[in-house]
């Protein structure tokens, strides 16, 4: 069935050999890719393709080749293969349309919604799937997982559905970004750079090459020179917004984190959750055993850092407004507390937000945040970066 395929390959230009079809197919065999397009096509692609510059041509034939792949029907599904369990238990989880969801009304606020769910901890026995008042699954309750609520308490599952919980109440681990990852455009590093401010400091103690040629060239015996070190005098404290919404923004932040590295002699970072709170950490694969108090890092990092926040901004407006309102634990004090202690340390001080600008206005929390940080936020884009900058060397 692989063979028209095979031969689009071919006439495509690209030069795929037997032997690595036949490497195709016994990774078919084996189970490689059986329910997943993308794996499938991952496969095909790194059995076949052996020149990244063939990449282009590969795409190409793919699509030709299975065009409609992703259109087959969910009862062709069934027909055909025989379902993993745990793709059947995910057909209990609740399908609402948009009428049935305006129906169904929250509890009314973060401190009521608290109170219940301790309520509903003391009370209830056992397992609950497809209910509306108890903590369980695929239902319409407040509480629990895979299911609808306008307001509620995530516990128990991987990532966001609608994007409505109020609280996430999960133990997540999250991945470090990567400060080496190759720049996709070297105009960031351009964009950054509006914020260097170089100056002279210093004993002359860093070799004058050009200087030391050209005067040896002239004497006719070595003569060294030396020149003041240039010292990149800004310094940068660096906030990194990681997990959850902001997933899908890790490839552009790892660039931006990778040319904030290089561009900067100065830099210090932490990572946070969604909003500044108590703890800050440098290692999200310790950031349960070693944080670090954020009151410690307003004492350390003085004003004369500028302080930078990467983030979307984008959460429920309880864990910016309200003690308590975090997601993973219990903050004593709001959210907001913190971002005002920064802001007034750090008195240079901007938020990147990689949410495109044109969106803004739809989310509650990025709004809140905006007020705080008196407009000083900025989208992730060329231009925004050099107006960031801009507002930073003010």
């Amino acid at each position: 069935m692989f063979l028209p395929f095979y031969e689009n390959l071919r006439k495509a230009g690209i030069p795929v050999s037997l032997r690595e079809y036949l490497t195709f197919l016994e990774g078919m065999k084996k189970g490689l890719a059986i329910y997943d397009v993308e794996a499938f096509y991952y496969l095909a692609r790194v059995s076949m393709v052996k020149d990244e510059r063939n990449i282009d041509k590969f795409d190409r034939a793919f699509a030709a080749s299975f065009e409609g792949l992703g259109e087959i029907s969910f009862d062709q599904v069934l027909e055909a293969v025989d379902i993993p369990a745990d793709w059947l238990e995910k057909m209990a989880e609740k399908h609402l349309s948009e009428e049935e969801k305006a129906e169904i009304e929250a509890l009314g606020g973060f401190d009521k919604l608290m109170e219940t769910l301790r309520q509903r901890l003391k009370e209830q026995q056992g397992r609950h799937q497809g209910g509306n008042k108890w903590i369980g699954t695929a239902g319409t309750s407040p509480f629990g997982a895979y299911g609808y609520n306008p307001e509620g308490v995530r516990i128990g599952q991987k990532e966001s559905r609608h994007q409505r919980a109020v609280k996430v109440w999960d133990k997540r681990e999250f991945k470090n970004l990567d400060d080496t990852v190759e720049l996709g455009t070297r105009n960031i590093k351009v964009a950054l750079k509006r914020l260097r401010r170089w100056a002279r400091e210093g004993a002359a103690e860093e070799l004058d090459l050009d200087g030391t040629i050209r005067a040896t060239a002239e004497h006719g015996y070595l003569d060294v020179k030396t020149r003041p070190e240039r010292h990149n005098a800004v310094k940068v404290l660096l906030f990194l917004d990681v997990g959850g919404s902001m997933d899908p923004h890790i490839k552009v932040v790892e660039e931006l984190f990778s040319a904030a590295r290089t561009e900067f002699k100065h830099l210090e970072y932490y990572y946070f959750h969604n909003c500044l709170y108590e703890g800050v950490w440098r290692d999200n694969h310790r950031r349960w055993d070693q944080q670090t108090p954020t009151h410690e890092v307003l004492r350390t990092y003085g004003p004369d850092y500028k302080c930078i926040f990467v983030g979307d901004a984008s959460m429920s407006p309880y864990e910016i407004a309200y003690p308590g309102g975090a997601n993973e634990h219990w903050n004593q004090e709001a959210g907001q507390v913190w971002l005002q202690r920064a802001r007034e340390q750090w008195a240079s001080n901007l938020w990147i937000n990689p949410v495109p600008e044109k969106y803004w206005e739809y989310t509650h929390s990025i709004g809140m945040i905006r007020e705080i940080f008196e407009d000083r936020m900025v989208p992730m884009t060329l231009s925004g970066l050099e107006q960031g900058m801009r507002e930073l060397t003010r």
